[in-house]
């Protein structure tokens, strides 16, 4: 037999009928699929010796969606004539040595069906090596260059090759792929290692006829499987499958020459992607006409929501971006004109422009900012969401470099940092695409540093190096490294403030160059002449790199004759932490940290919180692909109580990813400079209010350029906003808020409003989140994974106020006034999330979509009454009168089928049934592999019987349970929660009077019999709290507290008394607490019941012996009648904690000791540690804590080893 490379002979005509078959589901028994079906026939015409034409006809175009063996594939002809006239044009195509070649069709058809010819030419392309059988190779397919693997099997009979390829879809190198709304999220190898939460394979299978000339392919299939979920696919997944069917029918010799008409290039085998957004996978409108279409729908939404939430219009803020994004620059400017004379018009239409997502909306932005037709906020919210949510392309971070140079990105502050920040962003996601990235995109962010160091200007400086970090650029380093101390003479001039901005400007760095990182951190880090918290956040950075076991080993060398115990401290902290975290990205680096603290945990174990520390909380779980991390960083440097810096981060871990989240900065240098060395002012301020600060301190002595406080956010790893509170800005605050009436008194222009009366509304539509995976599949069609997660906020507040009588002068005059306060109004937030798996296309969806909304509603009428000279605050709470759902969640997963010839023709078929009919069904099918089918609802409300109200929830859930389905079975299903209040009274009343008050109270009359003993007269309350349930025609009801306070010489004693508002009610709490000045010892009874006197707990805690030589603090717990829970408690610890204790390596010993009374003891025994005794009746329990930390105790400064 003598088969060569596949082949068409030119001068002949090649039938073929051709099937593709793609259904997306569960593949388990009676759970709902959705598919599509395409069917037809087509003529492949010799036109040269290597070009051929494609003819296509008898198209059928067909739907799946519902249950298999229940439902069936049915046509739909307005969608299949739409594809026959697009399909009916000539295409032609390179065919030689079985490889297809360059692609021609007319430029006005649209990608999606040149992929779709891709997918039906395809079955020519196939390698065939007649010298090998098994064979592998990279070769250029629809999903890019993969990698293959060959089987041959020869017949000899029948003169046929039977060939099998095997294609790795993971392994594509390039790959025809888009990645979209992940570049933030940073992709981590060890996480990938444990778990892949979506694969896919396909396999090919070609029938070659021994022909003269070579080979001709009469039969091709193919079977491609892509898995996925949003865990790990060994825990169940959604399952894609495709399937080409392709016969050859007959094979004629060609009459005439075929005509091609006019043609052009459209590219070779490889799947397109749309140089455009693909269309939302969740939504399907006509987009036609977009203008009126955006302008009705913005019109509709606005009114929908502006006194409410209409929580079923705000999943249409979807189908809202998708046709803006079907807009052009023309539309955007005309749609500018119709609805920015309305505030709400104008307000929706900025807050979804900006998903555009291309140039469209940097010269829609860019031509506001030329006009100056909006205000600094807007163009700051706008700038901020577009730059951040703009297709990270090298391309148009050139196009948002304008926004560095119009004049009115700097006519505010703010403003100008949100440029400069978020063009830091968008040079940073580039970055992510582009390898190595172009220094262009970085070069105005370099000079800015430059200028701002030329010009000794911190802010300018502090400015651009944030930016700098934002970017994270590599070719950035020389220039960060002009400001960090050590390494340029400039630098070491530098004020401290500056130099910790340019050490954080590394954070990216440290990922994407962690060697030069490594080097420059740890000569900081060793430079013991540098500030102190410069060597902190130095040693920070460097772990973030995560250095081998033998930098690691250096770090430990340098502490272990460190004299600074504020880096020892907060190294040796940071080390511990990490040492013990179980996320995959510290998988190797927590390792080589026990090793290290193992070396250092005694000489700085035993090192309080007194000195700065790091602490890092964090969980994973394999079978999820999913965790979380929280650390937190307090700086400090000397003895004071200010910490220098506090930093609080977190990250997400999922799918193989790491989501760096919200992360919060204070810096309080400043602050802590001014007030340091104050004699007036106590280390723990407890003493001295804000006014009395701001009389001693010496401003003037105070640098002007120095902020107090420095405060920054930063989102998903990208600094957002910041704040330097310097001399000035204090200033123009105090100037703001002073007592006397002026026009700069922003205090007094709001009474000023407040009683004319006010009323304010707004409005926010959020994309949050919109992240896509798209690939194609054998058919040419794209199989698209895709979250997006919206949001829409509404806040209406209607105010007045009245003030008798009404300050003339200055705002001194409130507090000998009687103010009424009156406010109404609502809050509330709607969230949709949907997750979307399958086929998506502009023309049909077909796929599995998870559809979940959240809604949380908070309406509220409220009067607020207040006299500030009697100390007299009432407020009024007015209840919705009927039921009202405070919030609920609503989730459900469906197979979904759409196509955009009748959009209302949608179907959405429930993945799960009915419960019960699944139950017989599958009693039908003895399926083994169901364990459960379940369905629960339940209801509870917590009563308030004395406010007449009831808080209730309610949720129901669906379920089919598989054995081999953990965790996916308890997302998939249909799950409802509600939380909402029902029957409330007319009024909550609450009244607070603070200090003695002119009426006595029932309370203030009955406290000579409860006060402690030695009180020659009752003493009057410090404050007073009644709260009270307001009906019509029945008397108040609700409960009174009132606290003492007896000071003295020798002790002080505080009393606190609750009772119940009713008649023949005596129902009581009266608690106590004695604290003895001279003996150190406090005291606190607890009474209630009737009269205070059904039951009763003491509780008394002795720090005397705490300056012996054996330093002691003692505490004592005693009881007389308790509850008959707190009893059962009581003897289920005493039941538990002899076993416990003996586990744990307690000493213990049964003794007598004193009924309903529990004692502990806490004896220093040497400097590293302390003895506890405790005494519980009839047992005794001892044990050592000392400076050795086990895991169980990770979050105190000591730990405890057991010694029996």
């Amino acid at each position: 037999m003598n088969i060569l490379e596949p082949t068409l002979n030119p001068k002949k005509t090649y039938e073929y009928e051709y099937e593709g078959v793609v259904k997306i589901g569960r593949d388990m028994a009676d759970l709902a699929e959705s598919g599509v079906k395409l069917q037809c026939t087509f003529k492949i015409t010799g036109v040269s010796i290597q070009t051929f034409l494609l003819q296509i006809y008898n198209m059928v175009f067909e739907e799946f969606n519902g249950i298999p063996g229940q439902s069936s594939f049915k046509a739909s002809p307005n969608l299949t004539k739409r594809l026959t006239d697009e399909l009916n044009r000539p295409f032609t195509f390179e065919y030689s040595k079985g490889q297809i070649g360059d692609i021609k069709t007319g430029g006005e058809v649209s990608n999606t069906i040149v992929n779709i010819v891709r997918g039906i030419v395809g079955f020519l392309h196939v390698t065939v090596k007649t010298t090998q059988r098994v064979y592998e190779l990279n070769e250029l397919g629809i999903h890019g260059v993969c990698h293959s693997a060959y089987a041959i099997e020869e017949n000899a009979a029948s003169k046929e090759l039977y060939v099998t390829q095997i294609v790795d879809i993971n392994d594509c190198h390039p790959k025809a792929a888009m990645y979209q709304g992940m570049a933030l999220a940073e992709e981590n190898k060890n996480s990938q290692q444990r778990g892949k939460n979506a694969i896919a394979t396909v396999k090919y299978a070609y029938t070659v006829k021994s022909v003269e000339g070579g080979g001709l392919i009469t039969k091709a299939s193919a079977l491609e499987r892509h898995h996925f979920t949003p865990f790990n696919v060994k825990g169940g997944n959604c399952n894609l499958q495709a399937t080409r069917n392709i016969v050859l029918l007959k094979e004629t010799d060609t009459v005439g020459k075929p005509v091609t008409g006019q043609v052009k290039s459209r590219g070779n085998l490889m799947y397109k992607m749309e140089k455009s957004v693909a269309p939302i996978p969740v939504v399907m409108i006509k987009l036609n006409d977009p203008v009126s279409k955006i302008a009705d729908l913005i019109k509709r939404l606005a009114q929908d929501n502006i006194y409410q939430l209409n929580s079923t219009s705000s999943s249409d803020v979807l189908a809202l971006i998708q046709l803006l994004r079907a807009s052009t620059n023309d539309d955007l400017e005309s749609l500018w004109k119709q609805l920015s004379g309305n505030n709400e018009h104008r307000r929706w239409f900025l807050d979804t422009v900006v998903e555009v997502t291309d140039d469209r909306v940097l010269k829609f932005l860019a031509n506001r900012f030329k006009a100056g037709d909006i205000s600094a906020n807007e163009a700051g919210q706008a700038l901020l969401v577009a730059f951040n949510h703009l297709t990270a392309e090298v391309e148009l971070v050139e196009s948002a470099k304008e926004f560095l140079t119009i004049p009115f990105s700097k006519s505010h502050p703010l403003l100008w940092n949100t440029v400069v920040l978020s063009y830091g962003s968008l040079v940073y996601r580039a970055c992510a695409r582009e390898t190595p990235c172009p220094v262009n995109t970085v070069q105005p962010l370099l000079d800015m540093a430059n200028n701002g160091l030329a010009k000794k200007d911190d802010k300018d400086m502090v400015l651009a190096l944030k930016a700098l970090g934002n970017a994270g650029h590599p070719l950035s380093i020389k220039t960060i490294m002009k400001f960090l101390p050590g390494f340029s003479v400039k630098a070491d001039s530098l004020s401290t403030w500056v130099q910790t901005v340019a050490v954080q400007s590394l954070r990216h760095l440290a990922s994407r160059d962690p060697l030069s990182v490594q080097d420059i951190t740890l000569t900081m880090f060793a430079d013991r002449t540098l500030p102190t918290e410069i060597r902190m956040l130095a040693s920070m950075i460097l772990l973030e790199t995560k250095p081998s076991v033998a930098l690691i080993s250096a770090v430990v060398e340098l502490l272990l004759q460190e004299m600074d115990l504020q880096v020892a401290s907060f190294t040796y902290s940071n080390l511990r932490a990490i040492s013990r975290s179980r996320t995959p990205d510290n998988q190797h680096l927590s390792t080589a940290c026990n090793i290290a603290v193992k070396v250092l945990a005694a000489k700085f174990g035993h090192l309080s919180y007194r000195y700065s520390k790091a602490l890092h909380l964090d969980w994973f779980r394999d079978e999820l692909l999913t965790g979380m991390s929280r650390e937190f960083y307090v700086l400090r440097n000397g003895t004071s109580a200010i910490p220098t810096e506090i930093i609080s981060k977190g990250k997400l871990y999922f799918i193989g990813r790491i989501l760096q989240l919200t992360e919060l900065g204070v810096r309080a240098e400043g602050l802590k400079e001014l007030l340091t060395g104050r004699s007036e002012i106590s280390e723990d301020f407890g003493a001295i209010d804000f006014a009395t600060i701001m009389k001693i301190v010496n401003w003037q002595s105070f640098p002007k350029n120095k902020p107090l406080l420095s405060v920054y956010a930063r989102v998903f790893g990208q600094e957002v906003s910041f704040l330097d509170l310097d001399l000035d800005v204090v200033q123009q605050i105090l100037k703001s808020v002073t007592l006397t009436s002026s026009k700069e008194n922003k205090i007094w222009n709001i009474i000023q409003h407040l009683q004319n009366g006010v009323s304010w509304h707004w409005t926010k539509p959020y994309l949050i989140l919109e992240t896509r995976f798209i690939q194609p599949t054998c058919l040419g069609l794209p199989v698209e994974i895709s979250k997006y997660l919206s949001a829409l906020t509404a806040i209406t507040v209607n105010a007045k106020t009245v003030i008798k009588p009404t300050p003339k002068e200055n705002l001194r005059e409130l507090f000998n006034a009687d103010i009424s306060l009156q406010t109404d109004g609502f809050f509330g937030v709607a969230k949709d999330f949907f997750v979307f798996h399958g086929i998506n296309t502009e023309l049909f969806q077909s796929g599995a979509q998870l559809n979940s909304k959240t809604v949380m509603a908070l309406p509220w009428k409220t009067d607020l009454k207040l006299n500030a000279k009697e100390n007299n605050y009432e407020l009024n709470f007015t209840p919705c009168k009927n039921t009202m759902e405070l919030l609920s969640v609503n989730s459900d997963v469906y197979a979904v089928s759409r196509h955009i010839e009748d959009p209302m023709s949608a179907k959405m078929t429930p993945m799960m049934p009915d419960v019960g009919d699944l139950e017989q069904s599958f009693t039908e099918r003895n399926t083994s592999s169901l364990t459960i089918q379940n369905e629960l609802c339940m209801s509870y409300c917590a009563q308030a019987s004395t406010y007449g109200t009831a808080f209730c929830t309610k949720v129901e859930a669906k379920r089919v349970h598989y054995l081999k389905e953990y965790p996916l079975y308890y997302f998939l299903g249909y799950t409802h929660f509600s939380f909402r209040s029902v029957n409330p009274v007319e009024k909550i009343k609450i009244q607070i009077s603070i200090g003695p008050q002119n009426h006595k109270s029932e309370l203030s009359q009955m406290t000579v019999t409860q006060l402690i003993q030695g009180t020659d007269t009752a003493p009057e309350p410090v404050i007073s709290v009644r709260v009270l349930a307001i009906s019509p025609n029945v008397k108040e009801v609700g409960y009174e507290a009132a606290a003492y306070y007896t000071p003295a010489k020798q002790r002080d004693d505080i009393e606190l008394i609750v009772s119940e508002v009713a008649e023949e009610v005596n129902w009581k709490i009266c608690a106590d607490l004695s604290v003895q000045k001279i003996q150190a010892e406090a005291k606190a009874h607890f009474k209630w019941g009737a009269e205070c006197q059904t039951y009763e707990v003491a509780l008394k805690v002795s720090t005397a012996g705490i300056t012996g030589p054996k330093p002691f603090v003692n505490a004592e717990i005693n009881w007389g009648d308790v509850p008959s829970f707190m009893q059962l408690l009581g003897k289920r610890v005493k039941e538990y904690l002899p076993g416990m204790s003996y586990v744990m390596g307690f000493y213990q010993k049964h003794e007598e000791n004193t009924e309903h009374e529990v004692s502990a003891m806490l004896v220093a025994s040497t400097h590293e540690g302390f003895d506890v005794k405790v005494k519980i009746p009839e047992v005794r329990v001892c044990f050592n804590i000392c400076k050795h930390p086990p895991v169980l105790f990770d979050l105190f400064p000591v730990s405890i080893s057991y010694h029996l």
